[in-house]
């Protein structure tokens, strides 16, 4: 009995032990496993800031990020500089208008319409913005116009420009709802005789016209020289009369603290995947499956239209060689790490909602994994906020489509062609909202694009609400890179309006103008080695892009985009210079060493100059013991001798984490 009594203690002692045991190993776990969880988000955010070892961040790091000093001098000036008459109410007449399109013709017509009031000397109704008047069910705390700009900040902007009132008198509405008053759908190319010959001559004789806009604009970019104050009249309505309601802007500015929170700086990236642009230009070979469809479908109606004038199939490799196609989110990706952006640099995506879907971003979100767009920075009740209240519309209800017979089928496929067409699924697999939207959509089932539906409307109008937010957060970015900007469609488009607006209102601002036919040809040299890319291509890739920051891109841009839109390049009409002691000789004809880069270029304002050169000491003054130690830094990062540059820089351009095959 004693020896089994000692076994039983002995089994006890073991359990106990044991139970002790397995207490330490998972107070032992619990602590040391929430030491390298926090190790490891130390880690990564000292990565994302890319901090060296004192804490400071690194050399090539800051370059990445910095302001473009050639540009420096380059400053907003978009006010009158010659006599220029205060607007009356007594005048010939009133302008009413109807806006139809996007964010980007909405904007680009207002400012044009402004400039033609001026011109003929007439009163501005507010114009209609047809996107959110079509909209059913749309929040009543705002009309057309108010829901996206502030009215009253506009109207008193201009009080000094133009006389613009929110509505017609009632004498003239009964005429409007009749049809009695003339109506006129210019182009965007219309010159300032069509509207002194052909508008101001009926404007005189009913007291009203109406003007309808669909592309984008209602007047020639360039103007003659002696209407140069309509250029900054212009300006003055795009960059200081057109404010997003309070509401749109401090969601924005919310959002660019929420990007920069940390003291870290961000790139807003622009793909330019529209489908309308895409179909004028042919790139339908870019894409796959019914992305391929829709864009030879819309090609097909510009055809017809006579907007386009070739034929409907080219060769879209050809097209992108030349540089009419965009250039694709993976390249964009490929190009930024060639600059030495690291993996965790925090990209904004503007207009998440791109054509092509999430699929064509797949690579480019491999690479860099911080990009966010709005959905990941607002909240739904945020976004909602944004909307205001709306009445409920049903979702669209999918139909299935009517049984066929067999001769019905053999007619319709004879009728074909010898490309056929997609077959829908078996009946008795269900119907999925991304399928119906995707492969099995309308493109399969009928030969024509049917109308959209009330809550399609109403997503078109909410659309204007994201790219005035996307319109706020790029133009406020560190730095900013196109997709595809100034295609030569002659259609207003976002990347251009941002980088315009980005030139009037910080020149020196990093602005990335690539020149898509030589990066095109730069890709075509290395295409069975894009992820690892010899080094000769890693320099072009750097050279091309830093002189696109600087004068050669401006001078580049001012070539090309200057005829399509005057918003995209707003220079030297709208700025002015401030030059350094040393760049002013006394003799020369206009006072400067250097030759000014632009014609017509003028020197700023003293008292333009003295403020600026209070901002820039104290600037200089804040950065003075930063930039001794950044020379430090520079020193310490000498090649070796084999001509190597340091591991880091090595890790920027070789991450085999990046490879696609992995």
């Amino acid at each position: 009995m004693l020896f089994k009594s000692k076994i039983k203690w002995a089994a006890l002692g073991g359990l106990v032990l044991s139970f002790l045991s397995l207490l330490v190993h998972l107070l032992l776990a619990k602590y040391s496993s929430g030491d390298l969880v926090h190790y490891s988000a130390m880690t990564w955010f000292s990565e994302d800031l890319n901090l060296n070892i004192e804490g400071r961040q690194g050399t090539g790091y800051r370059k990445l990020w910095k302001n473009v000093k050639s540009l420096e001098s380059l400053q907003p000036y978009a006010d009158p500089r010659s006599r220029y008459p205060v607007a009356t109410v007594e005048n010939n007449g009133f302008i009413y208008a109807k806006i139809f399109g996007g964010f980007e013709k909405i904007r680009s017509s207002i400012c044009d319409l402004v400039t033609i009031s001026r011109l003929l000397n007439v009163t501005l109704v507010i114009p209609e913005i047809q996107e959110s008047t079509h909209a059913k069910g749309i929040s009543s705390k705002f009309n057309s116009f108010s829901y996206l700009y502030n009215e009253e900040q506009f109207i008193s902007a201009l009080k000094n420009d133009v006389t613009i009132v929110k509505s017609l008198p009632p004498t003239l509405k009964e005429l409007r709802k009749r049809k009695k008053f003339p109506t006129f759908k210019p182009k965007n190319s219309a010159s300032p005789t069509f509207y002194m010959k052909e508008v101001l001559p009926k404007l005189k004789d009913a007291n009203v016209v109406g003007l309808v806009l669909y592309d984008g604009g209602c007047l020639q970019s360039i103007l003659p020289s002696s209407l140069v104050e309509y250029q900054r009249l212009r300006c003055r309505v795009a960059f200081h009369a057109l404010i997003f309601r309070p509401e749109i802007l401090a969601l924005g500015h919310l959002m660019v603290e929420r990007l920069r929170a940390s003291g870290q700086p961000y790139l807003a990236f622009h793909p330019g995947l529209v489908r309308d642009t895409l179909a004028y230009h042919g790139c339908a070979e870019l894409f796959q499956d019914i992305h391929t469809e829709l864009i030879q479908y819309r090609r097909a109606q510009m055809i017809k239209q006579g907007i386009v004038n070739e034929k409907l199939s080219v060769d879209s490799h050809v097209r992108k060689g030349n540089g009419l196609c965009p250039l694709m989110p993976e390249e964009v990706g490929l190009l930024l790490r060639a600059m030495g952006y690291p993996p965790n640099t925090r990209i904004y995506l503007a207009a998440s909602e791109i054509f092509g879907g999430q699929r064509v971003l797949i690579p480019f979100r491999a690479m860099y994994t911080n990009l966010v767009d709005r959905t990941l920075l607002c909240s739904k009740q945020e976004l909602s906020n944004l909307i205001g209240p709306e009445t409920t519309i049903s979702e669209d209800s999918f139909q299935l489509p009517s049984v066929k017979s067999m001769d019905q089928k053999k007619e319709e496929w004879d009728k074909a062609g010898p490309r056929p067409r997609p077959l829908p699924p078996p009946p008795e697999r269900p119907f999925y909202q991304h399928e119906k939207e995707g492969w099995y959509g309308w493109v399969a089932e009928k030969d024509f694009e049917p109308d959209p539906s009330p809550i399609d409307v109403r997503r078109q109008a909410h659309r204007l609400l994201w790219a005035a937010l996307d319109y706020i957060v790029s133009v406020e970015a560190d730095a900013f890179f196109p997709g595809f900007n100034n295609d030569g469609s002659r259609w207003p488009d976002f990347s251009s309006l941002v980088m315009g607006h980005r030139l009037y209102e910080m020149a020196s601002s990093r602005t990335y103008r690539p020149d898509r036919k030589y990066l095109a040809k730069l890709f075509n040299s290395t295409r069975d080695n894009l992820y690892f890319p010899k080094r000769n291509w890693t320099f072009s890739v750097r050279e091309h892009l830093n002189r696109s920051l600087g004068e050669e891109g401006l001078k580049r841009e001012f070539r090309h985009s200057k005829s399509t839109s005057f918003l995209s390049h707003p220079v030297p009409e709208c700025s002015c210079r401030i030059f350094k002691a040393s760049e002013i000789i006394p003799g020369s004809t206009n006072g400067l060493n250097n030759p000014l880069p632009y014609r017509g270029e003028d020197k700023c304002p003293k008292w333009m100059e003295h403020s600026l050169t209070t901002i820039r000491y104290q600037k200089n003054r804040a950065n003075e013991s930063e930039s001794e130690d950044e020379i430090d830094l520079e020193e310490q990062q000498e090649p070796d001798d084999e001509g190597s540059t340091t591991a880091t820089t090595l890790s920027l351009e070789q991450d085999e984490e990046m490879d696609p095959n992995d």
